[in-house]
């Protein structure tokens, strides 16, 4: 290993600072282009320049902004299809939704979605076979998201805070998409119907969300309610996980919020 002097490194250093090329340096005092690229950084990092050195602010620790709709909206996709974990060869966890690859339209929304409410964090796209997982890496997603825990969302209970709560309120069609584009459909169910004596085949749209946990199908039952949209409960089997719209005024105020997944 060669070792350079401190007069070649604060000379390295002076002419980075002055805006030379890091390859200019490393011709000028011979030193690999290497060395000087790592000189840089540490002084950059001393100096405290070094962008993401500074953790980004969190809106429940630090009172820094939070996008309240964005937030509404992400909130909805966690609690429909999303989880929170912690990848070996990361020093911080990250939030992942998966999305199917037809979705392209809904990987952009929760991807716009992430940068809005963590506008300093890292957010990516992981490819997997047939869908992508969009991520948010950051210290603060259980400041955010409170309702991580160990188990499954239907093994545990889920409740929100009532600083969600209040969000929700403000903006519950957000909430709604967001539990729509996760756990959620608009298909269209056809029946057949005498007309004149004859059977005549009837179309109609509607809306299903469909989650094992009783409360997370409360909280989304709690918000059509805000909003005037009417809705049944169907089971399977004996058990009542599908929540259905298709009352066709309900459906109209869906399909003007809240339209298919795209």
């Amino acid at each position: 290993m060669i070792h350079h002097c401190t007069e070649v490194r604060q000379t390295a250093l002076t002419l980075l600072r002055d805006g030379v090329r890091n390859a200019d340096v490393a011709r000028r005092l011979d030193v690999p282009l290497g060395t000087i690229s790592y000189w840089k950084h540490v002084d950059r990092r001393t100096r405290g320049e070094c962008p993401g050195q500074h953790a980004p602010q969190c809106p429940r620790c630090d009172g820094s902004g939070l996008d309240r709709p964005a937030y509404s909206y992400l909130l909805g996709l966690y609690l429909g299809d999303g989880h929170i974990s912690h990848c070996s060869g990361h020093r911080v966890p990250n939030l992942m939704i998966t999305c199917a690859e037809s979705w392209g339209g809904l990987m952009d929304e929760c991807e716009r979605a992430m940068r809005a409410v963590f506008p300093g964090n890292s957010v990516c796209r992981v490819r997997r076979t047939g869908c992508r997982n969009v991520k948010v890496y950051s210290k603060h997603l259980r400041c955010l998201f409170p309702q991580h825990g160990p188990g499954k969302k239907h093994e545990r209970r889920i409740a929100l805070e009532p600083w969600q709560e209040e969000i929700v309120e403000a903006h519950p069609w957000e909430f709604i998409r967001g539990l729509i584009h996760s756990d959620g459909c608009r298909i269209t169910n056809w029946t057949t119907r005498l007309v004149g004596g004859q059977p005549k085949r009837y179309e109609y749209p509607r809306y299903f969300f469909t989650n094992k946990s009783d409360d997370i199908r409360r909280l989304f039952t709690d918000a059509l309610d805000k909003v005037g949209v009417e809705w049944s409960t169907l089971a399977r089997g004996s058990d009542p996980f599908n929540i259905s719209v298709a009352r066709r005024a309900s459906v109209a105020l869906m399909d003007a919020h809240i339209g298919p997944k795209y």
